[in-house]
């Protein structure tokens, strides 16, 4: 039997690692780290075989001459290892990818891109790095099954859209004739605005610089980074406490879903571009059936652009809550 144990939701940012010592809110800093430990902590304590991992792209695993919407890794697995996280192969579980690639298409409802040698960044391998370095059940290492939503090059796929797959990939799992306890992790978000381009339409020199990297730096992206990362590092933060507050409120009540109320352009008008990684924390809720929350810490860092957020849902918790409603 198969079954979903956890699940997780948490922001990242590449800057915990390259300007710990520049950020000055440690404190805010070091409540976020530590809630990303006790997710940890929780995601061992449920013995997990497989973890979903549902991340954003950044521009270094997949470029303008091929951006799919959602794309499963079903074989080969390569972090590229930017500024200082996880690099080089990561282990996944090649059934159940198959499965779940196999069950979206022949269910009719969805058709992702799957890659035998997937190329991930950050956006999945920070979470390698805090929530899941060095963990194992029974001396085995916990394998991964990566998925990489688009939302950063539009047109992105729907809120709504990401709330279905989800749905549809917890079917899957559910049904898959082995036996797994399987844990998602939602990376990226909250609200925060980073200086890139609409690539249909850049803007002045560095903005057009940013979208000849996204276009041609497969084979060459370190070529491009140094200056990428002043461009990022010269932001001005734009983070929304409100709107953050808000969305965590809603995942504490099971009600997600209800983000998908917005619109791509509603949505980056109302917390920024960033925030449409939001799209990684809701195909996790819905993988988790929208269980109710728990919210482990949220902080808005500045000095990081964003309003940095970890959360977990629990099916256990969420169904005793539930019977104590019913009493």
């Amino acid at each position: 039997m198969t079954e979903i144990v956890l699940g997780v939701g948490a922001s990242h940012s590449t800057l915990m690692n390259t300007h710990w010592e520049e950020t000055v809110h440690k404190d805010r800093a070091g409540r976020f780290r530590d809630a990303l430990y006790a997710a940890r902590a929780e995601i061992a304590a449920a013995r997990p075989d497989t973890v979903i991992l549902v991340g954003s792209n950044h521009f270094r695993g997949f470029w303008l001459d091929l951006i799919p919407s959602f794309t499963i890794g079903v074989g080969e697995c390569l972090a590229s290892g930017e500024s200082g996280t996880p690099k080089g192969p990561q282990p996944v579980d090649v059934p159940l990818a198959r499965h779940i690639a196999d069950s979206l298409v022949e269910g009719g409802r969805f058709d992702p891109a799957f890659s035998a040698r997937l190329q991930i960044d950050h956006g999945q391998s920070h979470a390698i790095q805090y929530l899941l370095n060095d963990l194992s059940v029974e001396g085995r290492g916990v394998e991964i099954v990566p998925l990489v939503v688009n939302v950063f090059a539009h047109p992105l796929p729907t809120l709504e859209r990401c709330e279905r797959l989800g749905r549809a990939i917890r079917e899957a799992v559910l049904a898959f004739p082995g036996d797994r306890r399987v844990a998602v992790i939602g990376s990226g978000g909250l609200s925060h605005h980073l200086p890139w381009p609409d690539w249909r339409d850049p803007q002045g020199d560095d903005e057009e610089f940013m979208a000849d990297a996204w276009l041609n730096g497969r084979d060459n992206w370190q070529d491009y980074d140094a200056r990428r990362r002043r461009i990022v590092r010269a932001a001005e933060a734009a983070i929304d406490s409100e709107f953050d507050e808000a969305f965590l409120a809603l995942l504490e009540k099971g009600q997600s879903a209800q983000i998908t109320e917005h619109t791509t352009e509603s949505l980056e008008a109302a917390a920024g571009n960033g925030a449409q990684e939001l799209r990684t924390w809701l195909v996790m809720a819905a993988l988790l059936d929208h269980v109710p929350g728990r919210r482990l810490a949220y902080e808005a860092i500045p000095e990081w652009l964003t309003g940095m957020a970890v959360a977990v849902l629990d099916p256990a918790s969420g169904r005793m809550d539930n019977a104590k409603g019913d009493a």
